[in-house]
């Protein structure tokens, strides 16, 4: 018998499983990227969150995107304010950490606290950019959490706060200790990952007891594994590989986009910004590189988010019109031929780098001086998050992923000045989100909703591409449907074994 699961990014070779592993109930995953670490800090990105989030690692709440019971308690059994801009929560009792020390609200103010540590850059911390929070323990399993502005949606952000021990150093650690109901057993860099079921797990004993995890850049290869046995499940793979019953197509909650970074001449004169929207025939992409289903983005955001705005449209393909606007542009003194780095990640997505090279091939044709550049996912990062490397002018490829329904996940740090991943710096723009941010009912949604508008139509932000659908392949021997959540999180308890 073989289980694997596939990760993409590494050559190893694939055995059969010994009889031993096989009675154990153990399945083999197949990703796309192997992670350059497993921080719970840092599970927002997939490639570290469809191994650590809900697995090793737990937050205070989750949202259900099986049914229909939306925020959920999970290291947190309830919540509730207790002032205007104060929400309180009372933790689960008798949890313990996978080195068996107890959970308290000592842990959560610590896992709060070093995820906005200055001393590292984790990934999570840039959801709460733009809200001054301070964390106060009442009890042992009673924390406060005080918000500047107030934010009525707090226990929705608590479903991103991986909880660690408060015994954790700041410094990114490679053995994660966390209250999920697997520890990770082993890492061998290049090769393979693999989780253990925990014994003294609080919750239900999820079926799986354990998890091998393998890493395969090539989708087809990903395809393939599951079809021969060698893998259980391979949460990515292409549109053009998906033609057997064991294949799952589902909304993956990603938006492509090109980060435009407008700091730097000619990406700050807004005609060159339009140029690169229509100069890309983004419905030639539908249906051959990218799967039937993609749809064309007005934002970033997809349709289903609070506020999304429905008056936006995708400007059309006009490359005549995109050539004339960079004439215009160079008349007047605007240096259109400099070269512009193009950077794309390797692996993002099934047909990224195909994907890329069209767009390049596009803009190059109505006269876009661009130099693609494909690079890993630690690479990436130096231009994505700031402080950047930028050196030229650049558009980074980049997927955006908010499956939680509000914009707030993902206006401060694309958006803001002072936001993390923005390129951007616009005044009314600062002021819608700092608004919307701090709104409630009717006048959130038309806020961001503005907010949309604006950026798409006005400042010409981004050059959005496409609301992404994803494939899985899900082998006989395991019952498993992907979901919304499926592109950044795996959760091993909903697997279940034929």
């Amino acid at each position: 018998m073989k289980r694997t699961i596939f990760m993409a990014g590494a050559m190893l070779a694939t055995t059969a499983l010994s009889p031993a592993f096989a009675q154990d109930a153990g399945v083999t995953i197949v990703l796309g990227e192997e992670p350059d670490l497993v921080e719970p800090c840092m599970a927002t990105r997939s490639n570290i969150g469809r191994i650590v989030l809900g697995n090793i690692s737990e937050t205070l709440t989750e949202l259900d995107v099986r049914g229909d019971e939306g925020l959920k308690p999970r290291l947190a059994e309830s919540w509730e304010m207790v002032g205007d801009a104060t929400w309180r929560f009372h933790l689960r009792e008798g949890v313990t950490f996978s080195d068996g020390s107890a959970f308290d609200a000592e842990d959560v103010k610590h896992s709060f606290e070093r995820a906005q540590s200055d001393q590292i850059t984790c990934e999570i911390s840039r959801y709460y950019e733009g809200i001054e929070i301070t964390p106060e323990v009442v009890d042992e399993h009673t924390i406060d959490f005080t918000t500047d502005p107030a934010q009525p949606i707090l226990p929705l952000l608590m479903t991103l706060l991986t909880i660690v021990p408060s015994e954790t150093p700041i410094e990114f650690t490679r053995e994660p200790v966390g209250t999920g109901p697997y520890t990770l057993s082993d890492w061998a860099p290049g090769q393979s990952i693999t989780l253990e079921r925990r014994d003294d797990y609080w919750g239900e004993a999820p079926e799986v007891a354990s998890a091998n995890y393998v890493f395969r850049a090539d989708p087809s290869v990903r395809a393939a594994m599951i079809a021969t046995g060698e893998a259980d499940i391979a949460p990515s793979i292409s549109a053009i590989d998906a033609t057997t019953e064991m294949d799952m197509s589902y909304p993956n909650s990603e938006t492509t986009y090109l980060r435009i970074d407008q700091s730097m001449a000619p990406l700050d004169d807004v005609r060159v910004r339009e140029a690169l929207n229509i100069a890309i025939d983004r419905e030639a992409f539908v249906g051959t590189i990218l799967a039937e289903g993609t749809e064309l983005a007005t934002a970033l955001n997809v349709p289903t988010t609070l506020g999304w705005n429905p008056d936006t449209e995708t400007r059309p393909y006009d490359p005549e019109r995109a050539t004339a606007l960079l004439e215009e542009a160079k008349a007047d003194g605007v240096p259109v031929d400099t070269e512009i780095l193009l950077v794309g990640r390797t692996g993002n997505f099934p047909g990224a780098t195909e994907t890329f090279e069209a767009i390049q091939s596009m803009l190059s044709d109505v006269g876009f001086n661009i130099r693609l550049q494909m690079v890993e996912v630690a690479e990436h990062e130096q231009y994505y998050s700031k402080p950047y490397v930028d050196t030229q002018p650049v558009l980074v490829g980049a997927q955006h992923d908010n499956s939680r329904g509000d914009p707030v996940f993902s206006m401060y740090f694309k958006y803001h000045s002072d936001g993390r991943q923005s390129g951007i710096a616009d005044e009314k723009a600062d002021e819608l989100i700092e608004a919307a941010t701090a709104a409630t009912g009717e006048e959130r949604e038309a806020l961001w909703s503005e907010l949309f508008g604006y950026l798409h139509d006005e400042v010409i932000a981004d050059v959005l591409l496409f609301h992404m659908v994803g494939h899985a392949r899900v082998g006989d021997s395991v019952d498993f449907t992907p979901t919304i959540a499926t592109n950044s999180q795996l959760q091993l308890a909903e697997i279940g074994l034929n």
